[in-house]
């Protein structure tokens, strides 16, 4: 079983940066990947950024391109999201998901999810 908590989010103003972290514990699966996600109001979850637990692999939405960087600290089973500009549009409930093998953007091939985080961008 793998147990995802997120944290770091809050009220930002716009242009403003937060630091989100998703912290792993149970089993971690070494060809896995990891992903943030994303559900504004209003609006189906959308994928943020993939990588994998192990290795170079990761990618971003070209919505947060530039301004987004995911990343992962293997030594304390963390996930980060390093966002920077917010815009009002970022304002989401952020959610960390894991899944056993390779790099994903859909969010049915995601096995596990934490309970999310949310993240208000004031304009």
């Amino acid at each position: 079983q793998v147990h995802l908590v997120e944290s770091g989010g809050g009220l930002v103003q716009t242009g403003g940066s937060l630091r989100l972290s998703c912290t792993v514990s149970g089993r971690t699966f070494s060809n896995g990947g990891m992903a943030w996600f994303r559900r504004a109001p209003g609006k189906e979850r959308s994928f943020v950024a993939a990588i994998r637990w192990r290795g170079g692999n990761m990618y971003h939405s070209d919505t947060v391109k530039g301004r987004f960087t995911i990343s992962r600290d293997n030594s304390k089973n963390t996930l980060n999201l390093d966002m920077h500009a917010l815009k009002p549009e970022d304002t989401a409930v952020y959610y960390c998901a894991a899944r056993p093998r390779y790099l994903s953007d859909v969010i049915n091939e995601y096995n596990y999810w934490g309970q999310g985080t949310q993240v208000t961008v004031s304009s």
